[in-house]
């Protein structure tokens, strides 16, 4: 883990001491802190613990989305397709941080028994991108525009272990997982016109079982358990379970869902406190001092990896961001903080996020606010380099769409963006209006705190590049 001891137990005024000494963690006499950073298998704890976070947050995840009958708005059942038909509005709450980019076709589906075949249609020249998803969040393939073109394709994606023959014409993609999450994205300009033509794209993308390929199929009701928690957030769910329940459930993931053989060396690590690939937890191996307090702090530690991530993150003009997501390798906290923050994170060849919630520009960099106007200068011939497409979101506090006059959530040149006469784009954030003569160029804000975030899709390599750091994203300044 990339996270020193001495990072972690120095950062007194952020969230891990507080972990580590508030809440109930720390003994009364505040004697456990110093007892726990001095034995190994306290941080052999946090280290399983990070590691085990994506297969655990992909789980509860799946539970989540495919608990219903059938496909409806955010949600599946197993095994088949759902569709986002329309960009969600400012009163929507189901997932954080939405876009109004592209639509979602998506679905989990479980290979270990038999593979699923997958069928995209052609598209035309409209972007696409499909990204699949194994249990461990790793992107292990994404045919789309970028990688494989937008004509018609067939994929029977196979799970570990899988050998047989498939029908002519049907590329193999291997999952190293049982689990399966596809993550579709079409670009939608929104208009009533194209979501038609988007829609009609949808309708004709099919996911089946190998053994109906080619065949009438109609997939069965989706099974729904009242048991499962369709109100609190995914990411709360999980980190309220007790450790001895958290391992329990990730050994009994890792049956179905093995580890990579590069985790051979944490693997030998984590079989001191119970956890043995194909094994059930041996919950004796774990201090029960670490059931209940556990999590906490090792949730706090995955968090610190933003702040102190060793440059897995970037800070650049007030804008954070990485190009360390969709495929991990041994980078376990990096792993664990995107699934945190950004759960489904596409490779950065694919998209990269840059966010902003601070202006920059300034001596002191102050949190957004709507009280205040600001502005983003893009020189001439330097808009973000993207071969999809890009846009700058905005989100309230807690990154939501911010409900405004023109009912727009994202700005992007199909706003059809006008230039200064020295070639320049100006992008203007605040809440009024900055007038009629430049409301095409204006994100709107709401009255107090806010999040910028720009996504580009299949930014471009070379130079300039946000990928290699030879573009970088101006900072959004106030203005007067």
């Amino acid at each position: 883990m990339k996270i020193s001891r001495r990072a972690f137990t120095a950062s007194s005024c952020g969230g891990v001491a507080a972990a580590l000494m508030g809440g109930g963690v720390a003994a009364q006499d505040g004697s456990i802190s110093d007892e726990l950073l001095g034995r190994t298998d306290f941080w052999t704890a946090l280290e399983a613990y990070a590691y085990a976070y994506p297969l655990v947050t992909m789980e509860y995840t799946r539970r989540v989305i495919t608990n219903v009958a059938e496909p409806r708005g955010t949600k599946a059942p197993m095994g088949q397709i759902g569709r986002l038909r329309e960009y969600p509005n400012a009163s929507f709450r189901d997932v954080t941080a939405p876009n109004a980019d592209t639509l979602y076709t998506y679905a989990f589906f479980d290979v270990g028994e038999e593979p699923y075949v997958l069928s995209l249609p052609d598209m035309g020249d409209r972007y696409a991108l499909f990204p699949m998803l194994d249990g461990w969040t790793n992107v292990f393939e994404v045919p789309g525009k970028r990688t494989t073109g937008t004509g018609a394709q067939t994929y029977a994606i196979t799970g570990p272990g899988w050998s047989g023959e498939l029908p002519e014409g049907v590329i193999e993609y291997k999952s190293p997982t049982s689990m399966v999450w596809l993550l579709g994205r079409i670009y939608c300009t929104g208009t009533p016109e194209d979501y038609a033509a988007v829609h009609k794209v949808q309708d004709e993308v099919k996911l089946v079982p190998l053994s109906a390929y080619g065949a009438e199929y109609t997939p069965p009701p989706g099974k729904v358990d009242p048991a499962i928690d369709m109100k609190t957030a995914v990411r709360e769910q999980v980190n309220a379970l007790d450790a001895v329940s958290y391992f329990t459930l990730f050994c009994e993931l890792m049956k179905n869902n093995p580890p990579a053989a590069a985790d051979a060396p944490i693997l030998e690590k984590l079989a001191a406190i119970g956890i043995v690939p194909g094994q059930d937890f041996d919950a004796s191996k774990l201090d029960i001092i670490l059931h209940k307090r556990l999590p906490q702090i090792a949730f706090a530690r995955i968090m610190l990896h933003f702040k102190d991530s060793g440059g897995d993150i970037k800070d650049i003009n007030g804008w954070a961001y990485t190009t360390k997501t969709g495929l991990y390798g041994t980078d376990y906290l990096q792993r664990a903080l995107i699934t945190a923050i950004g759960l489904g994170a596409n490779r950065p060849q694919d998209a990269v996020y840059p966010t902003s919630t601070k202006s920059g520009g300034g001596l002191i960099s102050r949190d957004y606010n709507g009280s205040e106007k600001y502005v983003i200068n893009f020189p001439k011939g330097h808009l973000p380099p993207a071969n999809g497409f890009w846009s700058i979101t905005m989100y309230d506090s807690g990154y939501f769409f911010v409900e405004n006059p023109l009912n727009r959530y994202s700005i992007s040149p199909r706003q059809d963006l006008k230039a200064n006469p020295d070639g320049s784009t100006d992008i203007y954030i605040q809440h009024e209006s900055p007038g009629a003569d430049k409301e095409s160029n204006w994100l709107p804000a709401p009255k107090d705190k806010f999040i910028l975030m720009m996504r580009l899709y299949w930014p471009k390599e070379g130079n300039p590049s946000i990928l290699d750091g030879s573009w970088v994203l101006p900072a959004a300044k106030k203005v007067s």
